[in-house]
């Protein structure tokens, strides 16, 4: 994407590779993708909410060398449309949620130095989740903006073994189920699937539906023998 700045005059490249990969493993990647889509069908149907992941943001006009990439991140209030990178200066607002996915090369940015830098774009809820479960001590961490500085919110340890932290920003329960990354409805208490999850899961009813009928026709059958 290019900027023309008023300062200078003059056209500046922002690029929209950093070239790292979006993901170092398919911990990293899977919980990414399924991320972003769910959360791209949860608001289908909100014009004003923008998801993306992987995606550069640059947060200092004139300046194409200071660029972070959330693995996720949530924009209210912006135009639905694709980017192929994201200038805050130009679009007028920071992502309101943001979900990083901890590997171990990224761990110590993860926790240290991107909270400060989010702290300081305004993002309102920081999400970190560790899909090993050997590099924090919860596998789900949650931290939302209070005033300039982030604090924690509480990990509810559920009586499955599960963890869940709710996000206000978002609306949702997010979860992290036998050590998978899982969005709810808290209202319906219901998993947010991608169209796949969605298809796979409709599949195995009407299987399960069709095992009934089988079962049902034969037991009425053995009963008029």
């Amino acid at each position: 994407m290019t900027s023309i700045t008023g300062r200078l005059n003059t056209y500046i490249e922002y690029p929209s590779e950093d070239g790292k990969p979006m993901a170092e493993s398919d911990y990293q990647r899977d919980s990414l993708i399924y991320a972003v889509k769910v959360l791209e069908i949860y608001f289908q149907n909100r014009d004003d909410v923008y998801v993306s992941g992987n995606l550069l943001i640059y947060y200092e006009e004139g300046n194409d060398n200071v660029s972070i990439a959330p693995d996720v991140f949530v924009v209210f209030g912006m135009d639905k449309r694709q980017r192929s990178s994201y200038l805050i200066w130009e679009e007028g607002n920071s992502p309101d949620f943001v979900l990083e996915i901890l590997s171990k090369s990224t761990k110590n940015n993860d926790l240290e130095k991107k909270p400060e830098t989010y702290a300081a774009l305004g993002v309102k809820e920081y999400f970190i989740y560790d899909p090993i479960g050997e590099l924090m001590e919860s596998p789900l961490k949650a931290l939302q903006l209070v005033g300039k500085s982030y604090q924690q919110i509480a990990v509810n340890r559920l009586s499955n073994g599960d963890f869940s932290i709710f996000s206000p920003v978002l609306g949702l329960e997010v979860r992290v189920e036998s050590g998978k990354l899982a969005f709810y409805e808290p209202n319906t208490g219901s998993k947010l699937l991608t169209h796949q999850e969605e298809a796979a899961a409709r599949i195995a009813a009407e299987s399960r539906v069709a095992e009934l009928e089988a079962l049902l026709r034969e037991i009425q059958g053995n009963s008029h023998s």
